[in-house]
């Protein structure tokens, strides 16, 4: 039994016309560093895509690397769905695939340092059927509007990691 991870780049996203995060690229002092600025006043998505290779079973993770742009304390809330599709198996228009009900974890700002990499782990269990080969959507949400997520400013995200097992 071995785990399966894929990368998923801030720069690889994808976006709907309308409430998606703002792209970023800031030049630190010793690197560039990519992100996506998901607002704390409106909920905004971003979609990323990847093919599940050697998935087994069971529920897969998706860990979010984010950074707070201005914020050293507060509560941030991610929402992550899945709609999976199989190749010549499936009946599904690819163009009106759902997503499942998300599954979310809440993670804490862990104070002092404003642009302090932090990694938040979804355990995703609305899996929409998932099999080994499928063709993947994953939805990254910011729920801006639930009074529990209390990080004022941008919450940045930089890289997504998903990771299941291929047994």
């Amino acid at each position: 039994m071995a785990t399966v991870t894929q990368t998923l780049l801030a720069e690889d996203a994808q976006f709907l016309a309308t409430l998606f995060p703002q792209p970023l690229k800031t030049n630190g002092t010793e690197f560039p560093v990519y992100g996506l600025a998901f607002d704390a006043a409106a909920d905004e998505t971003a979609f990323w895509k990847w093919i599940a290779d050697n998935y087994g079973s069971g529920n897969l993770t998706v860990g979010i690397f984010w950074y707070a742009d201005t914020a050293s304390s507060g509560d941030v809330i991610w929402d992550v769905g899945l709609a999976a599709i199989t190749p010549d198996t499936d009946t599904q228009d690819i163009e009106t695939k759902a997503f499942t009900t998300v599954n979310s974890v809440t993670d804490t700002h862990l104070g002092t340092t404003g642009q302090r990499l932090h990694l938040a782990i979804v355990t995703v269990s609305n899996l929409d059927s998932l099999a080994a080969g499928d063709y993947v959507m994953l939805k990254l949400n910011r729920d801006a509007n639930n009074a529990a997520d209390t990080l004022t400013g941008d919450a940045i995200v930089t890289a997504i990691r998903v990771a299941y097992s291929d047994t």
